[in-house]
C-alpha cells in the first residue's frame, strides 16, 4: 500500500506544477492593473505615481515572469502565504479562512443527505428496473440534470422562503451569544435551502450512474449462479452486485464529495451564503489576482487529491486490483 500510495503521489505531483503554471499565465494574460486595484481612487495624484512603484516593487511585478513564478509557489508551499487580497485588503490567508469554514459545514451536511439518498435509491431503481419508483426518479434524475442549480434555489427561495414563510431566504446565520442547540438550530435553517438544492442537483448525476452500475452488475454470470443456489436476494444485491459495482460507484461519489468542498459559486451567490463559491466569483469580478490564484490553485490540489482517493478505494472494494 505505502508504495502503491508514494507512486500515485509522485505522478500527481508533475499534474499539480502543469496547473500552477497555467494559473500562474492565465493570471497574468488577464487584462488590466493589478496594482491599481490596491491603491484608493482618492490618493492624490503627486502621490499616486511613488505610491504605484512602491506597490509595483512590494508585489515584485518588476522581477520576471520565473522569478515572479516560483516565488508565488515559494511562498504558498514552504511559507503558507498565500498573498495579499486587493479586494478586502489584507491576506489571502484570512480572507478564505471564514468562507472556508462555512463551505466545510454546509457540505458535511450535503453529502450526508447524498450518500444517505443516492445508494439506496439508485440500487432500488436498479433491482425495481422499469417499475413506476424506476421511472419516476429516471425522469427526476433528468430534471435535475437538466435544471440549472441557480433556477432550482430560486423556486425554493420562492416556494419555502416567499409564499410558505418556512426558511430563511439566504445569508450566514450570525449566532453569536447563542447557546450550542439555539446555534444548531439557527444554522439548520439557514442551511436547508442550500442544501437541499445542492443535494438534488447532485443526486441527478449519481442516480444515473449507480443504476447503470448496478444493472451491468445484476446482468453477470455469478449473479445467476449465486440465485441458482438459493441464496437471499438481499445478499445477492449488497454481498455480491454491489461489491463488484462499487468501482464505477465509488468514481462518481468520491469526486462529487470532493468538488463540493471547493464551492458552489451560483448557488452560494443566489443564497448570499458567504462560501469559497461566492468568494472566489467575487474575486474574479475584482479582479483580485492572488485571491484567483490561490483559490484556483487550492480547488486544483482537491481534485488532484480526490483522484488519489478514488484511486485508493478502487483497490478496497475490489481485491481483483492490487496496490502494488
Amino acid at each position: 500500500m505505502l508504495r502503491y500510495l508514494v507512486k500515485r503521489i509522485l505522478i500527481l505531483i508533475p499534474v499539480v506544477i502543469v496547473i500552477s503554471i497555467i494559473l500562474f499565465a492565465i493570471s497574468k494574460a488577464m487584462p488590466g492593473d493589478p496594482v491599481r486595484a490596491y491603491l484608493p481612487p482618492t490618493l492624490r495624484e503627486q502621490y499616486y505615481e511613488r505610491a504605484y512603484e512602491a506597490m509595483y516593487k512590494r508585489l515584485g511585478l518588476d522581477k520576471s515572469l520565473p522569478e515572479q513564478y516560483f516565488r508565488w509557489i515559494y511562498n504558498f508551499i514552504i511559507e503558507g502565504d498565500l498573498g495579499y487580497s486587493s479586494m478586502h485588503n489584507k491576506p489571502v490567508a484570512d480572507v478564505v479562512a471564514t468562507p472556508m469554514k462555512n463551505t466545510i459545514v454546509m457540505n458535511v451536511f450535503i453529502n450526508i443527505c447524498y450518500l444517505a439518498l443516492s445508494l439506496p435509491i439508485g440500487i432500488k431503481m436498479a433491482t425495481k428496473r422499469n417499475s413506476l419508483f424506476d421511472n419516476t426518479f429516471n425522469i427526476v434524475s433528468l430534471i435535475g440534470w437538466s435544471v440549472p442549480s441557480f433556477f432550482l434555489g430560486l423556486i425554493l427561495i420562492f416556494t419555502f422562503g416567499v409564499k410558505l414563510a418556512w426558511l430563511p431566504m439566504g445569508g450566514t446565520p450570525n449566532t453569536y451569544g447563542m447557546g450550542p442547540m439555539d446555534s444548531i438550530a439557527t444554522w439548520a435553517r439557514h442551511l436547508a435551502l442550500p442544501v437541499a438544492t445542492l443535494t438534488i442537483i447532485s443526486l441527478a448525476s449519481a442516480l444515473r450512474y449507480i443504476r447503470n452500475a448496478m444493472i451491468d452488475a445484476l446482468s453477470q454470470d455469478y449473479i445467476r449462479t449465486a440465485r441458482s443456489k438459493g441464496l437471499n436476494e438481499k445478499v445477492v444485491i449488497y454481498s455480491h452486485a454491489l461489491r463488484n459495482a462499487m468501482i464505477p460507484i465509488s468514481t462518481i461519489i468520491v469526486l462529487t464529495m470532493f468538488s463540493l468542498f471547493t464551492g458552489a459559486a451560483l448557488t452560494e451567490s443566489v443564497f448570499a451564503y458567504n462560501g469559497m463559491g461566492r468568494l472566489l466569483l467575487r474575486g474574479i469580478t475584482q479582479r483580485d489576482t492572488m485571491l484567483i490564484m490561490s483559490m484556483n490553485l487550492f480547488i486544483a490540489a482537491i481534485n488532484v487529491g480526490a483522484v488519489l482517493v478514488a484511486d485508493i478505494i478502487y483497490g478496497l472494494v475490489d481485491p481483483r486490483i492490487k496496490l502494488k
